[in-house]
């Protein structure tokens, strides 16, 4: 990277602080328990993990909200959670990161959706996950709309994030995306569902390449099938920019019927836990700051290749960030 490049991006970075940005999408909670394991079960062939201690962070879409947070970004959040202890939690975890849980609808008929990872030796044994996929009732639906029609016209960026679990209906979702780009706003999508066309008219969609592959029905074997599945991407979604997030082979950004390849930069990886989150909240932040989608997805980049180096749900601190571009 030259002097030039990298003195451009310290100066989106540096734009970053309260930039508006609408987060979309599944709430959830994160709880790690973290222990010991010495010895092997007499009741069956799995470890006992002697537990040590017990933390949580915030999951999924509030986990997008925390990485913008902690970038100094401004996030809208919107969302569901239970009328339950673990809502109680994740609210009270927002309030901590002094994120607004204004946007956030309680409904007493959904339970909140916690991951529960159990970790050994720095290590995932095993993970246990409680949630509703049941799509939203009517009444929470309303409140939804409400809410995120009242943070559209101030976010310089919105972010949709999607994990499945009922709140991004497909209705809810084209007609967020139509309304986003009725008051021409940037928005990007984080996918989880089958059919991408659902997503259709985003600026940007940022799947993994397993999501990629399913979506596209497009086989990844090489360079040339991959190409073939972007492309497929591309037309079906009617969208400006592609983005698949490649792991350890990096990420490659589609633009018509270019695209370019972004080499990852992580030096060790520990954990890839919420490092989608870590993408697409960099990414939209810096497009909110005057970056370029080559800039932007450069410094997402950087940016999840400082996470996947920490164990568990984390987010890149701007100073991290610097560092890592050099």
């Amino acid at each position: 990277m030259s002097t030039s490049d990298q003195q451009q991006l310290q100066k989106i970075i540096q734009s970053f602080p309260d930039q508006p940005i609408l987060v979309v999408g599944d709430l959830m909670l994160d709880r790690f328990v973290w222990g010991r394991v010495e010895r092997i079960s007499p009741e069956a062939p799995v470890p006992v993990v002697e537990v040590e201690r017990e933390s949580v962070h915030l999951g999924g879409a509030a986990n997008v909200a925390c990485n913008l947070a902690v970038l100094k970004g401004r996030p809208l959040l919107v969302g569901v959670v239970g009328c339950d202890e673990a809502g109680d939690r994740l609210v009270e975890e927002l309030h901590r990161q002094e994120i607004s849980s204004e946007g956030v609808v309680r409904a007493s008929d959904r339970t909140t959706t916690i991951k529960t990872r159990i970790l050994a030796h720095h290590q995932q044994v095993c993970r246990t996950d409680r949630e509703c996929k049941e799509p939203l009732s009517q009444g929470v639906l309303g409140k939804m709309r409400g809410a995120y029609q009242t943070f559209l016209d101030q976010a310089k960026g919105i972010i949709l994030s999607d994990y499945a679990k009922g709140v991004l209906l497909p209705d809810l979702v084209l007609d967020l995306i139509r309304d986003c780009r009725e008051a021409k706003k940037f928005v990007a999508v984080d996918p989880k569902a089958g059919d991408f066309s659902v997503y259709r008219g985003a600026s940007l969609i940022t799947p993994n390449k397993k999501e990629a592959e399913r979506a596209s029905g497009v086989e990844i074997v090489d360079q040339a099938s991959f190409i073939q599945a972007g492309q497929k991407l591309l037309e079906l979604t009617a969208s400006e920019y592609l983005l698949i997030t490649r792991g350890e082979k990096g990420m490659t950004l589609f633009e018509g019927k270019e695209h370019s390849h972004i080499p990852t930069v992580a030096r060790e990886v520990f954990d890839v836990t919420g490092a989608g989150d870590t993408v697409i909240a960099s990414l939209t932040l810096a497009v909110a700051a005057g970056a370029s989608m080559g800039e932007a997805a450069t410094l997402a980049n950087h940016a999840a290749g400082v996470v996947v180096g920490k164990l568990g749900t984390a987010a890149a601190t701007p100073e991290e960030l610097l560092s890592s571009i050099g």
